[in-house]
């Protein structure tokens, strides 16, 4: 499958602006609108279009956030694969491709990410992919989950 982890730029942020989520998956994350906006106010953020053969079919946002302690945690702040493209693999699919592509780009041991804890498919998602939790709530109250490089 030919698959790119794209920019966001005015030449498709329109096709980004329509990707939209299951109506069972409301509340669990921002739309893309949100996100953009959250990006343009906050240069940590970088969201991303996730394409296949040449169609946006997902939208993923990450960043490197230094702590109080002097270290940097690499967090991948949204994902999400558009409703229509569901079910098809593709949610596992660019999970590992934004993994390899964080690791590459960042050079980082963990890789950081917070879920509500009733959204038992993104959980079990994660979990896949070695993500566990690490006892820590985020902000807005989402149970955060760490990757540690080297394992799967």
């Amino acid at each position: 499958m030919f698959s790119e982890i794209r920019n966001i730029t005015d030449l498709n942020e329109d096709e980004i602006l329509a990707l939209d989520i299951a109506d069972d998956q409301q509340g669990f994350i921002e739309t893309t609108l949100q996100c953009l906006t959250e990006a343009e106010n906050d240069r940590r953020f970088t969201p991303v279009g996730l394409y296949k053969e040449n169609t946006a079919v997902g939208f993923a946002m990450y960043g490197r956030f230094p702590q109080e302690n002097g270290e940097q945690r690499v967090w991948l702040d949204r994902y999400f694969i558009d409703e229509r493209y569901q079910n098809k693999g593709l949610g596992k699919y660019f999970l590992l491709e934004l993994i390899n592509y964080l690791q590459a780009n960042y050079h980082c041991d963990r890789i950081f990410l917070s879920v509500y804890k009733d959204n038992e498919v993104a959980i079990q998602l994660y979990k896949k992919f070695g993500f566990v939790f690490n006892g820590e709530i985020d902000m807005n109250g989402e149970r955060v989950m760490v990757k540690e490089m080297g394992e799967s």
